[in-house]
């Protein structure tokens, strides 16, 4: 089997383990909003923006807090199952009107326009079974999206993680604990996805009872120069 094969294989076991987690597991981060999306949203509101497009939203936490924050979300995911209880919820709670729902695969281009959102936000999404090339188109296709001095707010578990280096190995810092293979960052990593942006904070905080240890990053596409 080639590499491209084994790696295929891969991707399908991680969609199908995450379809079958949120259809077991409904709401399974809660619906308090993430500490990075209260942050976010804040950074957004001071950029002037309006709309949001969250990738990796899962079942719909921090969209809906956006929402309920007063931003147009669009709210991206590739499981039908977590998108479904996302867009229960927002109707459920008056915000269906803010809330876009779209199932977008991560691995291939963005379906937006370029220069079309104001911002962008991924909690955790960039540190899954993503290879470091992957990973790098993304960034690529998100910086496409965004309009000049759009803002892009990301977390991803870094190599300072307890998992980091433990649990099945997969290659190009990915391992697998659980079921669930992570991508954990170096801050070589992080610095050169930022190359063209304007980096504005990598900050370092901690999450859950391991505790995961991650990073949260800021950058902006620099703004246009007079014409």
């Amino acid at each position: 089997m080639t590499r491209d094969a084994r790696h295929g294989a891969q991707d399908d076991a991680q969609y199908e383990h995450w379809q079958r987690t949120y259809e077991e597991h409904p709401g399974m981060y809660g619906e308090e909003p993430s500490a990075p999306a209260r942050y976010a949203a804040g950074v957004f509101a001071a950029a002037g923006a309006e709309e949001v497009l969250e990738l990796g939203a899962g079942h719909g936490r921090d969209a809906l807090y956006f929402a309920g924050r007063g931003f147009r979300v669009v709210a991206t995911d590739f499981s039908p199952v977590g998108l479904g209880q996302l867009g229960r919820r927002a109707a459920a709670e008056g915000l269906a009107g803010r809330v876009t729902t779209e199932v977008v695969d991560v691995r291939a281009p963005l379906p937006f326009g370029g220069g079309s959102a104001d911002a962008v936000f991924a909690h955790m999404l960039l540190c899954m079974d993503l290879s470091t090339r992957r990973i790098t188109e993304l960034v690529a296709e998100v910086r496409r999206t965004l309009r000049p001095g759009g803002t892009f707010v990301y977390t991803v578990r870094h190599t300072g993680d307890a998992h980091c280096g433990t649990g099945v190995a997969h290659g190009d810092d990915v391992y697998e604990h659980g079921g669930f293979a992570v991508h954990f960052f170096s801050r070589e990593l992080v610095d050169r996805l930022a190359e063209g942006w304007i980096l504005q904070e990598v900050h370092p905080f901690e999450e859950g009872a391991l505790p995961r240890r991650l990073w949260r990053v800021t950058m902006t596409v620099p703004a246009q120069g007079p014409a």
